[in-house]
């Protein structure tokens, strides 16, 4: 089976700077949808693993990350693709779980519920801890230069290995032809 693992903001809808908090501000980004049919018609199975430090932090609560994620699922589907899951770390940075990105908590855990090894297992981010996540269990990092992407690229200090594309249409080629 092939999976991917995405992010969620910056990745597949536009990042804000103070949170998105609703199905009104989830937006997605240009082409991401139909990167996600892509990956899927093309066989893959797309999980999401996203931090979601907004509920630690009181700026919405289960039932907004639910209508968010109800939308998301939604427009994908609309487009022709498909979702599996949706893992999230609901902890702040400072609660010291082992679920939040850089940590790679959601990582282990889709690749136990899907029965996939972590060796060369991608993960598409815009941040660097998306990318230090994976590579921390030996997969594959892909950073997108959308969302904080650009500014995780000119700050440097990638893993190694990390594989670097406009967004994720452009990923998700790369991907689905290699």
């Amino acid at each position: 089976m092939k999976l991917v693992i995405l992010d969620r903001d910056g990745v597949i809808n536009a990042d804000r700077d103070d949170f998105v908090k609703n199905a009104t501000e989830w937006v997605p980004l240009e082409h991401s949808l139909e990167a996600i049919a892509n990956f899927t018609q093309a066989g893959w199975q797309v999980v999401i693993a996203t931090n979601q430090s907004g509920l630690a932090r009181g700026l919405f609560d289960v039932h907004a990350l639910n209508s968010m994620h109800e939308k998301m699922h939604r427009l994908v589907g609309q487009a022709g693709g498909r979702i599996e899951a949706v893992v999230f770390c609901p902890h702040g940075p400072e609660m010291g779980c082992e679920c939040r990105k850089p940590l790679p908590g959601m990582v282990l855990e889709i690749a136990e519920r899907f029965n996939v090894k972590l060796e060369d297992l991608p993960l598409i981010g815009d941040s660097l801890r998306d990318l230090e996540a994976i590579a921390a269990v030996g997969g594959q990092p892909i950073l997108v230069r959308t969302g904080k992407g650009e500014v995780t690229l000119a700050a440097g200090a990638l893993p190694e290995g990390t594989l670097v594309f406009a967004d994720l249409y452009d990923a998700a080629e790369y991907l689905i032809r290699r």
